[in-house]
């Protein structure tokens, strides 16, 4: 049955967000990592404020949890962090930890990946005070069908458009959910990554500065930001990709074009990938979907 996970967060990280204007995802992070199983993908997960106010102001959609360095969980996500800068995430993370802080740390920290983010007007915030006991350090599960997680989620349902949470539809990944989300650029990108396990699928390379989430149809011909529309890649690799230089079939073989050799009097380094594997996410549901590597093959592959 659908649950909701009720977080308890900070202030400064709430008003910062709802002081950026309409938002597509944000990282509701935690200073050291350690597993997120509450919830499912597409099930609420809401932002409570640390008494005194003690209220529900917020939430998202669940998309993913991952445990990321610090650079890149501020590479994909930015402002949307819920800091202004990457210096800011930095000290907070510090603060939160209780170390002295190391100028050449990549912090690893956990990160909750929320899309289409709400904030409350106050008028709605939803007093906590007589269900969450206060001694409750980082969050609590309710199943929406009884109470009082009934009650909370009915005024969630109240408080915004219609559409965004009472529409019911399969869910991918077995239970019914409210929706399924919509991934932004920055899940997107840190969900293909993990699909693939940090490794380029053509190469192997595990360098993570160097690897990219390409789209495999791109965004601006109205390609989803969908794991299964997307490919690990090494960035040499996946500017080949974008421009057409390299394919992978439908039967998920990859191909290099003889153009680079022709055009460039060079591509030794990127035949040797011809006729290979592609490296494939072990869950089948992150696997490139067929069709739209039907599609690069026909429409950018300079053959």
């Amino acid at each position: 049955m659908p649950k909701l996970f009720v977080a308890i967060t900070d202030d400064q990280w709430f008003n910062t967000l709802r002081g950026l204007g309409q938002l597509d995802e944000v990282n509701f992070w935690r200073p050291t990592p350690g597993a997120f199983r509450a919830l499912i993908p597409g099930e609420l997960f809401l932002f409570k404020l640390h008494y005194p106010v003690n209220s529900i102001v917020g939430g998202g959609l669940f998309a993913t949890y991952s445990e990321l360095p610090i650079s890149l969980a501020w590479d994909a996500f930015e402002e949307k962090n819920g800091t202004l800068s990457f210096d800011d995430l930095k000290r907070k993370i510090v603060h939160y930890r209780g170390q002295v802080p190391d100028p050449n740390e990549d912090f690893r920290i956990g990160c909750i990946l929320l899309e289409q983010p709400f904030f409350l007007p106050e008028e709605q915030w939803i007093d906590m005070k007589d269900v969450m006991p206060r001694n409750i350090q980082s969050g609590m599960s309710f199943d929406t069908t009884i109470e009082p997680g009934r009650t909370i989620l009915d005024l969630i349902r109240w408080g915004r458009p219609a559409a965004q949470f009472i529409h019911e539809e399969p869910a991918r990944y077995g239970e019914p959910i409210l929706v399924t989300p919509r991934l932004g650029q920055g899940s997107f990108r840190i969900m293909v990554t993990d699909a693939y396990e940090r490794r380029c699928a053509f190469t192997g390379e595990r360098t993570l500065p160097v690897l990219d989430a390409a789209h495999i149809k791109p965004y601006h011909n109205d390609g989803q930001h969908s794991v299964d529309n997307g490919l690990l890649l090494r960035k040499d690799i996946h500017t080949l990709f974008d421009l057409g230089y390299m394919t992978v079939t439908p039967e998920y073989k990859i191909e290099v074009s003889h153009r680079i050799k022709g055009e460039f009097e060079n591509g030794q380094e990127y035949n040797k990938y011809h006729g290979s594997d592609l490296r494939l996410p072990s869950n089948p549901i992150y696997r490139p979907s067929p069709e739209l590597l039907a599609w690069h093959n026909q429409t950018l592959y300079k053959g």
